[in-house]
C-alpha cells in the first residue's frame, strides 16, 4: 500500500518546472476544447434554425398558393354559373311556341 507520506515526498522531488510548462500547456488547450464545443453547438442550432425556418417558408408559400388558386377557382365558377344560368334559360325556353 502506497501511503500518503511517500507519495508527498516522491511529488516534492519532481522536477516542478516540468509541472509548470504542463500547466501552462494545459490551459490554451482546455480553452481550445471548450470554442470547439461552442462552435460545434452554434453549427447545430444553425441547422436547426435554417430547417425551422426552411418550414415556415414552404407553409407560408403554399397559403400564398392557395388563396392564388381559390381567387383564379373563384373566377372561373362565377363564368361557369353563368354560362349555366344563360343555357338552362334557353333549354327552358325551347319547346315554348313564340306567339
Amino acid at each position: 500500500m502506497i501511503s500518503l507520506k511517500w507519495f508527498l515526498n516522491k511529488l516534492a522531488g519532481t522536477n516542478t518546472k516540468k509541472w509548470i510548462w504542463i500547466t501552462l500547456a494545459a490551459l490554451p488547450a482546455i480553452r481550445l476544447y471548450y470554442v470547439r464545443e461552442m462552435i460545434a453547438a452554434l453549427i447545430i442550432f444553425s441547422v436547426f434554425f435554417v430547417g425551422a425556418a426552411t418550414v415556415v417558408l414552404v407553409v407560408f408559400l403554399m397559403d400564398r398558393a392557395s388563396q392564388h388558386a381559390m381567387a383564379w377557382a373563384e373566377a372561373g365558377v362565377v363564368r361557369l354559373v353563368h354560362w349555366g344560368r344563360g343555357a338552362s334559360h334557353h333549354v327552358a325556353s325551347f319547346g315554348k311556341v313564340a306567339h
